[in-house]
């Protein structure tokens, strides 16, 4: 966690914010834990470190400030990882059974076509693309 704490400092001391112990348990958390997670999984993995009330404050704060970003799956649960510009660009592949959550980084090609997709949707409505988000919904391995 050492390389993106400064930045994580950084960014949150521009919006007014502390650092706080839950806030920065958070935060590495999720990064050992790699991909999207629930408030209950993140909760879970603490060792319950983290008071559940605190956890959920932490995790507006943060998404507010941009450290971490929120997924709204189609199953209603909301699951929460590290921003993009801390993990890079990539999309996610979700177990519709067990709800699991893994990035995919598509290789440049793919991403290429992705990206042209997008454009070519958002041209038919007259609307300017900024980014992309794609959730590949499925069976996972251990669910199949």
């Amino acid at each position: 966690m050492q390389h993106i704490e400064p930045s994580v400092e950084q960014r949150l001391t521009a919006e007014g914010i502390r650092l706080t112990g839950g806030r920065r348990r958070t935060i590495a958390t999720l990064a050992a834990m790699g991909g999207p997670r629930t408030a209950a999984e993140i909760h879970s993995e603490t060792g319950d470190a983290i008071p559940l009330s605190t956890l959920y404050r932490s995790l507006a704060v943060l998404t507010d400030a941009g450290i971490l970003a929120s997924h709204h799956g189609s199953d209603g649960v909301i699951r929460f990882e590290l921003a993009e510009w801390f993990t890079g660009h990539h999309h996610h592949l979700i177990c519709v059974e067990c709800g699991a959550t893994f990035d995919v980084t598509p290789t440049p090609e793919q991403e290429r076509a992705m990206t042209q997709l997008v454009e070519e949707m958002a041209a038919d409505t007259d609307f300017t693309a900024t980014g992309h988000r794609f959730e590949i919904e499925g069976l996972c391995s251990a669910c199949r």
